[in-house]
């Protein structure tokens, strides 16, 4: 008879509840070790921390716990050395790691998972991988930070349009430009690293749900860890996923901000705007068209945050129901968590290369900065500097200005001062003094604008913080 019809062995992890082996349907629905396997070096480290404590708190002897840590030593180096081999028929990575401990050691295995389940031990693991992966994006962050950063440096005074409703509204700098991502990115890493602050608490010794009777160290297991403390309620230790959610949600806010770089890139790289070049490095080539340059990798990455939030929607559901404490439900946390925070990971060395490799095309960006006439706010700002006029007024008196000048074919710095005059009579040669994108941009001293001096004092200091 098959292994899985009703008189198959039991799967003898389970110990002697079960008599028998749950249908081919069920292991297929069951088993996490596909995905799950990944957080084999967190078992392993709580394990040994574990096993530390026990020994400790004279619970298990000094001879188990020292058989116990160099099992788990050879286990790692196996795992490490891909000799290690992962069995469905274990579930998931808990299982595959002591049924492996069991195999090289013998009973002192067995005496590991005394005073915890693996309600507390999957949250710690996954507490862990979720602390490490942080950390990683983080410092990936961190030099996406700086490599716009040097860029803005490099061009402080690079003059090309900004845009609101993707029209051309006022002369910036590429520098300024770029900048604003740099701002954008230190709140990603802000609310990366509150949630990091949130999720240090250390849920082993919790057991099941309910704690335990054996007089563990729930202190010292935290210590070891590098938590900041043992978390307060067992009920909400196994059954808490909010750092996972948290760190998901963080992670689809910084998803989208590269999202929208990704989208400026495409844009700044069509023939129709001619901004910026990439090289081969981070474009493709059509199969039909030889002209084409595709930038796949911008398009690569603007899409990303669609599988990042999917994965915090994902979450939010399956948790939004769950009574306490833990379901097997909780068991779709990791998969859509590990594949989220791959994949920002992936999408932040793409921006990273992409933005240290781009370079912008000036005099393109130049004469785009002056269409649209970009310049008028400059003029209604010297009319109530120098005529006193109410702003309002101002407004009016520009859009006249610059009707004039469009139904002459001219840009603003080019229209003669007789047909100023002849809307404002007040209007002296001195308005030429601020018309034109060089002399705009300049003009934006303000703390926060786009002046080349501001920049690059501004792309300065952040490099000196994330250097």
């Amino acid at each position: 008879m098959d292994e899985n019809s009703a008189g198959g062995p039991a799967n003898k992890m389970w110990g002697g509840r079960f008599s028998m082996s749950p249908a081919q349907i069920m292991e297929e629905i069951n088993a996490s070790i596909e995905f799950d396997k990944v957080l084999a070096p967190q078992d392993i480290c709580g394990s040994k921390a574990h096993a530390a404590m026990l020994a400790a708190q004279g619970i298990i002897s000094a001879e188990d716990e020292a058989a116990i840590q160099a099992g788990l030593d050879q286990i790692m180096g196996e795992i490490e050395s891909g000799q290690f081999t992962f069995s469905r028929s274990l579930e998931d990575v808990h299982m595959n790691i002591e049924a492996r401990l069991k195999d090289l050691i013998g009973a002192p295995a067995g005496r590991l998972h005394t005073a915890r389940s693996r309600n507390d031990q999957v949250a710690l693991d996954f507490r862990l991988y979720v602390r490490d992966r942080i950390d990683e994006l983080d410092a990936a962050l961190k030099e996406l930070q700086l490599a716009l950063a040097r860029k803005a440096e490099a061009h402080a005074a690079t003059i090309m349009p900004g845009f609101t409703h993707l029209q051309p509204a006022q002369p910036v700098t590429f520098g300024h430009h770029l900048l604003a991502y740099v701002e954008m990115l230190a709140r990603d890493r802000g609310r990366l690293q509150d949630a990091r602050k949130r999720l240090n608490e250390c849920p082993l010794g919790a057991a099941a749900l309910a704690g335990t009777s054996f007089p563990i160290d729930r202190e010292m297991t935290a210590r070891a860890l590098g938590f900041d403390r043992p978390t307060a309620n067992s009920l909400d230790s196994v059954s808490d996923r909010d750092f996972a959610l948290e760190t998901l949600a963080a992670a689809s806010i910084a998803a989208m901000h590269l999202s929208r770089l990704a989208e400026e890139i495409v844009i700044w790289m069509t023939p129709q705007f001619g901004f910026i070049r990439l090289s081969d490095r981070f474009t493709t080539g059509s199969s039909i068209m030889p002209q084409k340059r595709n930038p796949d990798a911008a398009e690569l990455t603007r899409a990303k945050v669609g599988r990042i939030a999917a994965a915090f929607q994902s979450l939010l559901m399956v948790m939004k129901g769950l009574p306490l404490t833990y379901s097997k439900d909780m068991q779709e946390d990791k998969e859509v968590t590990f594949d989220a925070l791959d994949n920002l990971a992936l999408s932040i060395a793409a921006m990273t290369g992409m933005v240290e490799d781009m370079e912008p095309v000036p005099e393109v960006m130049r004469q785009a900065a002056g269409r649209g006439y970009s310049t008028a706010t400059d003029l209604a700002d010297w009319l109530v500097r120098r005529l006193n006029l109410p702003f309002r007024e101002a407004h009016h008196i520009t859009g006249r200005i610059v009707a004039a000048a469009e139904s002459r074919g001219v840009a603003l710095e080019e229209l003669p001062l007789e047909a100023m005059q002849a809307i404002e009579p007040r209007i002296t040669e001195d308005v030429y003094s601020v018309l034109g994108v060089e002399n705009s941009v300049k003009s934006r001293t303000s703390y926060g604008g786009t002046a080349p001096q501001n920049v690059q004092e501004m792309a300065r200091s952040w490099i000196k913080r994330l250097g």
